[in-house]
């Protein structure tokens, strides 16, 4: 059976739902289920990630949606489909863009707006696989103290793993769960289930309507599915045998061949240095 809805992990898919001016209204309603209710969103402007970063390398690489409120604070989102090496380290270093983009010219008190940076996980953390926190689907990470308490709290990242949230559609409770099981699921949707019967979820799928896409609109989404389903394979596959494998040779194997991968599948040379953590110059040669 073909799909009727997009899947909402190809960076077509995603931002088609929430990376458009005529979605603004659907990510303001993702975010403000995510984030505490002391912080609901009014607006947003999205901003051009381009002016993020120092280099061309950072301005090739930032986030999928870069957006700020109507209060000056910033909300990095991004879609994340498959594992990669220093993923963590990757968000730290990006959720720099938008703090050093706020400095004034001339005097100023480094008073910072609140920054948000939110992951949306197509894949879970191998770090809790042995902790309780392995069947958690958001984390919540601020910076603390060695007492636990909150040292800044205009910094916050936000993870959510998708393959733990598995609640069904009568189990689903609050409005966050409705955007996860959403998110999760939409591909597979033939019908609108009874619970997304509301002005922003029909918004939702109608813009995920295949049948509605232009024929440009519909070869991209095609090839990005390909895409997306190619990468997502061949990456989750080397780091499947790196694991193992259990021995560096085994784990930078996998990476030279996930690379040469997507290199055939004429993937951007900046995204595979993302996903695999080789080198420009190492991947110009293979």
């Amino acid at each position: 059976m073909n799909a009727k809805y997009i899947n909402p992990f190809t960076d077509f898919g995603f931002k088609k739902i929430f990376g458009e001016e005529a979605s603004k209204l659907l990510l303001i309603d993702f975010l403000n289920a995510l984030l505490p209710q002391t912080n609901k969103i009014v607006d947003l402007t999205f901003k051009n990630t381009e002016h993020l970063g120092q280099t061309e390398i950072d301005r090739k690489a930032v986030y999928d949606i870069f957006c700020e409120n109507e209060t000056g604070e910033k909300f990095i989102v991004e879609l994340q489909k498959a594992k990669q090496n220093y993923f963590k380290e990757r968000t730290i270093y990006y959720s720099t863009f938008p703090i050093r983009e706020q400095a004034e010219k001339g005097e100023w008190n480094y008073n910072l707006k609140m920054v948000y940076c939110i992951g949306i996980l197509d894949f879970t953390f191998d770090d809790y696989k042995d902790e309780p926190e392995k069947n958690e689907v958001v984390h919540t990470i601020k910076l603390k103290n060695q007492n636990g308490k909150t040292f800044y709290d205009k910094l916050t990242y936000i993870y959510i793993e998708m393959p733990n949230f598995k609640q069904s559609e009568a189990n689903l409770k609050t409005r966050l769960d409705k955007w996860l099981y959403f998110i999760k699921h939409l591909e597979d949707f033939q019908t609108i289930p009874t619970i997304f019967k509301d002005e922003v979820f029909t918004i939702a799928f109608e813009k995920a309507e295949i049948s509605k896409f232009g024929q440009a609109e519909l070869k991209s989404y095609e090839m990005n599915l390909k895409m997306y389903r190619d990468y997502k394979n061949t990456v989750d596959t080397a780091f499947d045998e790196g694991k193992l494998e259990g021995k560096s040779e085994g784990i930078i194997e996998g990476k030279i061949q996930t690379a040469k991968q997507l290199k055939k599948l004429g993937i951007e040379i900046s995204i595979i240095e993302k996903s695999t953590g080789l080198t420009n110059e190492i991947i110009e040669k293979l």
